[in-house]
């Protein structure tokens, strides 16, 4: 008889009695084996995350306000600011730029935006004015700027001045817009009172799409706006 080479011989290797399962080199954590299982994702962000404070307090409260008192049935006819804008105007700016610049500057320090400075269209010979001197600057505030302007302006700003009565009424345009003065720029929590060269005041107007003036007040008032001879409504915002 011949013989049969012996298990683990060199003669005739025999081939594994079992072959590993494929089961058992699967790999478990991804599609190469070296990956680990992914980790769980952070939950979505939430849709209030990064807005303003007055925005979140006009979407959630103001506009079911305003249907409500004036029955609006269109949500499209709920008001809203659209934007606010602060104009400087320096009489002395033609003579002194560097007034200018420093107006521009400090509006800039206000909003949190930079300033165009204005400048004269036409030649004024009484005023020793040419055309395209400066004469002025100016800041337009949209969207999250724009509300947090409001809320400091609110909160913070109308409470600096001195011996304030209220902000007029009637400072109403007839469609829904409000302007409105100040004295000195010196309310303004944000200003550095050792480094103001020049006093000045400034005009601020709040544009509103409401289109009548009676709509567009009571929209400030939800805003906790001062009318003179009115207490302003309290602001449950977080």
């Amino acid at each position: 008889m011949a013989k049969t080479p012996k298990d683990g011989g060199t003669d005739g290797a025999k081939k594994p009695a079992t072959a590993p399962s494929k089961k058992a080199t699967k790999p478990t954590g991804g599609s190469r084996g070296e990956k680990a299982a992914p980790m769980a994702l952070d939950p979505a962000p939430k849709a209030s995350a990064g807005k303003p404070r007055m925005q979140l307090h006009y979407e959630t409260t103001v506009r079911a306000r305003l249907t409500k008192q004036f029955g609006l049935v269109n949500p499209h006819q709920v008001p809203r600011i659209l934007k606010i804008v602060l104009n400087v105007g320096m009489g002395d700016g033609a003579k002194n730029p560097r007034l200018v610049d420093a107006a521009a500057e400090e509006l800039a320090i206000m909003t949190g935006q930079k300033a165009v400075i204005t400048k004269a269209k036409k030649a004024i010979a009484n005023f020793g004015l040419r055309a395209g001197m400066p004469v002025g600057a100016s800041v337009t505030l949209r969207g999250v700027r724009m509300y947090e302007f409001l809320d400091r302006f609110v909160t913070l700003t109308i409470p600096r001045i001195r011996d304030f009565r209220g902000l007029p009424t009637k400072s109403f345009d007839g469609r829904g817009n409000y302007t409105f003065g100040i004295k000195e720029q010196m309310m303004f929590p944000e200003i550095d009172f050792d480094k103001v060269e020049h006093v000045h005041g400034m005009d601020i107007t709040l544009v509103t799409n409401a289109g009548r003036d009676d709509l567009a007040m009571a929209l400030l008032r939800e805003f906790g706006w001062p009318f003179r001879g009115e207490t302003p409504v309290a602001l449950k915002v977080a």
